[in-house]
């Protein structure tokens, strides 16, 4: 048996809003997914809030899981009862599995804040880009530019 916690209003909002804005932006041929299995390796299936798949990628009404290498950026929204597993183990995961980009958004003072983070070919590990409190403006994966702000208004 799995037992979930009740999710927050900010978590909840958040997402769906994030989705909006990641649709909005993402060039025709990605898709974006919410809460979709990633398959990282054997017994690694992980489901991060958000997906981006690469162009290609094969999706449809049967598929449960996407492999990693269809992942171009992994988003996950913290929530205080996955915040260990979302900031510490999936990242490695993430990282470890080759997906590209991987962002965290977590609740500053009432507010959104967007921590992202790129895969180092070298380390194969992410290394922070940037932290977003009221803009997000980057050029990868894709050209993207929104206010953080409106991400949560209570």
């Amino acid at each position: 048996m799995v037992f979930v916690a009740p999710q927050r209003d900010f978590h909840s909002l958040v997402l769906y809003r994030l989705h909006v804005e990641l649709d909005r932006f993402a060039p025709a041929d990605h898709k974006v997914r919410q809460e979709m299995s990633v398959k990282l390796g054997p017994r690694q299936r992980p489901e991060p809030d958000l997906i981006v798949l690469a162009p290609g990628t094969f999706t449809g009404s049967e598929v449960t899981y996407f492999d990693a290498a269809d992942v171009v950026l992994a988003v996950e929204v913290i929530s205080p009862e996955s915040a260990l597993r979302d900031t510490k183990r999936k990242p490695v995961l993430y990282a470890e599995a080759g997906i590209p980009h991987f962002w965290l958004v977590e609740e500053t003072q009432g507010k959104a804040t967007v921590v992202v983070h790129e895969l180092s070919p070298t380390t194969r590990s992410y290394v922070v880009t940037g932290i977003h409190h009221d803009r997000l403006k980057l050029s990868v994966p894709f050209p993207i530019d929104f206010d953080v702000a409106t991400l949560y208004e209570p």
